[in-house]
This record gives C-alpha cells, structure tokens and sequence, in this order.
C-alpha cells in the first residue's frame, strides 16, 4: 500500500446523474492527475463512465436501491432493527475488510450523514473501531439529521444516531460554512474540527480547453496569472509587439501579476521577420519577462520546431484568457475584435480605423504614441472596477479542482501521512 492510493465510497458512481456523483468524478479526476491511484467503490456505476486510470470496484449492497437494503429500510422507517438489518451489516462488512485496509485514505461521501443506507454506516463505523481503515475522510454535502423531509424517518438511538456521532480520528468535510454550523450542532463537535471545502469547476470541460491547450497552460503555468492577456496575432513589425511587452512589464511593476500570450508565428512570407523575432526575444529578456510574455511558436522547443496552433487551441485560450490586447500599428481588418467580442472579452487595442470602424465605442481604445504606462493604467483601472474580471480572478484562484485540490485536499492527505 502506498500513501497516494486513495478509495472513493459511496453508494451510486457515474453514469449515475448526481451532485454527489459529478463530485466524486471531478475528485477522481484531479487525485490521478496529481500523481494519486484512485478506486471508486460503489453500489451501482460503471468503470468506463469514470475517468482514465480510476479503478472501480462493484459492491452490489451498497446500493441504496438495492431490494435488499431497500427492505431493510422499510424497518428502520417502522423503528424496527430487525434481524436482517444484522445480516446486512455483516455481509457489507466483510466485503469492505476485503478492500479498504489496502488503500491508505478512504473518502466517505454523505454514508456518515446520510440515512439511505444505515447498514453501510453501520458497518463502516465498525471497522473504524477495528482500525482497518488507515485514514478516513468523511465527505458530507447533507445532514439526515437537519433535513425536514427526513426526520420522521428517523429514531433517537441506535443506528440512527451514527448520523451524528463525532469520531475524532476523522477528517470531516462540508461544502459551506453553513453546513459547517450545521455538523457542529448536530455531532456536537468543535466546528474548528469541520473543513470547509467548496465545490469546484473543471475549467477545462467549461472552458472546451483542448489537449493541447491544456499542455500550453501547464508548461507556461498560465493559470497562475493573476491577469490574462491574448494577442492572437502573428510576428509582424506592425503589431507592434515592443509596445506591448513594455505594457506588460509596466503592468508587473505595478503589483499586477500579468501575463501575456502571442499565439501566432513570425510572418512566413518574410525572410527577415526570423530576425524580427530575435529582437524581440531579446527585448523580452532585457525586460525580465521571460517567465511572462509567452510566444507560442517557440513552445515547442527548437526555433525549427515552432508551435503552430490550430484554431480549436486558440479558442480555447480566448475563453481563458481576460481580455484582448492588440496594440497593432495598421490592420487590414482587425479580426481578433470580431472574435473577441463575440465571446464578450474586453478588448484593449490602438485608436486605428480597422478597429474603431468595428469596434466603436465598445472598445477600449489605446493611444500608442503614448507611453506604455498610460495603456497599463488603463487596464488597471478597467481590473479594479469591472465586477465580472474580479470573480473570474476568484474563481479561478479558489476555485478551480485543481486549486482546490492543490491548497485544501491534499493538505489532509500530507497532514495525515506525516503523523503516522
């Protein structure tokens, strides 16, 4: 066993349609991109509906639908602990001694809150008892015990009072800060012992990021700008490309932690561009912004093998990005305004007749005979007080899977790892 091998338990998994199912999907995905061997356990669902490298291991009685556990049920509705609600324990216990004390965490969604299967909770808390289970975390989206609908099917006593039993050798988790008072009330705990982690996005799936866009995004560590600038524009002396890495060191001088990205290659039909190119390379070192200003073209590694995206990439990096930034000396036409706007992204590009046809008064228009500081405050300004750029900037901060994952998830898993 090692410490990344990771059990995911809950009574239904995907295909199954669920808030609890989407998450356990999102929680797969991130643990196995993070380096961790992920198992589903579940009553119904299906390997191949979870994601690439998760494993799946089908345990039938689980199931809250399962006849079985559905009779049982009935009885505890009655208040009636009958004899096959024992049996019932003891089969899911046995079968989960088989599996869990080989993985060394075990993530519980709402079995320990939850009343649809309470041989399962049942059987879990005793082999908590017995110690074969390393390291528990207890997932909780709902509480039985604060639900209208459920209390009358609910007894005082047991059971039904493993709903609420604090244990503290468990990490427990809610998805609000109110649920967090509501657990602290009903198990009578500390609340400071509730994590609160919040569901997150897959920016990927939302955003329809390619592969290939997610392998730009990673190498380039674009996720961790603070504010995402697009030139989708080739290497030509008339997008005048100095202009823009002077605004964007201007930008990173003022405390923003901006980034840039320049999708297009330098011009084709021009031998001289390749020097062109060179320049402005060398202007981007001279301005300390290797690490911010990114040429896509040289992405791929050698300057023969230059990185030309097709346009599934470049949209995907529109959708991601913050805004448009074409500080262009002439254009023919000014296409990226169409394509920007579009996609309602705010659009900072230079006061010339391609663009102010187009764009009007609907666009940020730059003076660039200016000085780069002047279209820097521009864009500042348009950051502090444009309401949908600061929740984009939060969500993305806080609450991406893999931010979630990066500072509040695994942060359990290490903690855990460095006591035992």
């Amino acid at each position: 066993m090692s410490e990344k091998d990771i059990a995911i338990l809950h009574y239904s998994a995907p295909p199954t349609v669920g808030g609890v199912e989407s998450v356990i999907q999102a929680h797969a995905r991130v643990f196995i991109d993070n380096g961790y061997t992920v198992t589903v356990i579940a009553g119904s669902g299906c390997q191949s509906a979870l994601p690439q490298g998760c494993g799946f291991i089908h345990l039938p009685l689980l199931d809250s639908q399962h006849t079985e556990v559905l009779q049982v049920n009935a009885d505890l509705e009655k208040g009636q602990v009958t004899e096959e609600y024992r049996r019932l324990r003891e089969h899911i216990k046995a079968e989960l001694a088989e599996h869990l004390p080989h993985f060394a965490h075990l993530f519980v969604h709402n079995v320990f809150s939850k009343h649809f299967n309470l041989a399962l909770t049942d059987a879990l808390h005793e082999l908590l008892d017995e110690s074969q289970i390393p390291h528990c975390v207890a997932w909780c989206h709902d509480f039985s015990w604060a639900s209208a609908r459920s209390l009358p099917l609910l007894h005082d006593g047991l059971p039904w009072n493993l709903l609420r039993q604090y244990r503290p050798e468990v990490d427990y988790v809610v998805v609000s800060k109110n649920r967090r008072q509501s657990m602290a009330e009903i198990f009578k705990m500390p609340s400071e012992k509730v994590n609160v982690i919040y569901n997150g996005i897959d920016t990927d799936v939302l955003l329809g990021v390619s592969s290939e866009g997610r392998r730009l995004i990673d190498n380039l560590k674009l996720e961790e700008a603070e504010l995402l600038l697009l030139m989708p524009v080739r290497v030509t002396q008339a997008k005048n490309i100095e202009f823009a890495l002077r605004v964007l060191r201007e930008l990173r001088q003022n405390g923003c932690q901006a980034q840039m990205i320049l999708t297009g290659p330098p011009d084709p039909h021009d031998p001289e561009n390749f020097s062109y190119f060179q320049s402005l390379k060398d202007l981007r070192k001279e301005l300390g912004l290797q690490a911010y200003f990114h040429f896509i073209y040289e992405s791929g590694g050698k300057p023969e093998d230059g990185t030309i995206l097709n346009m599934e990439t470049v949209s995907g990096l529109y959708r991601m990005c913050d805004a448009l930034f074409m500080p262009s000396r002439r254009e023919g036409f000014g296409m990226p305004v169409l394509e920007a706007g579009l996609l309602g992204k705010p659009i900072f590009a230079s006061n010339i007749p391609a663009v102010e046809e187009i764009g009007q008064a609907d666009v940020h228009l730059l003076d660039i005979q200016r000085k780069p500081a002047v279209a820097a405050q521009m864009i500042l300004n348009w950051a502090a007080n444009d309401p949908a750029y600061r929740l984009r900037k939060k969500i993305r901060e806080n609450f991406t899977w893999g931010q979630i994952f990066k500072k509040q998830i695994e942060p359990l898993l290490t903690s855990k790892a460095s006591s035992t």
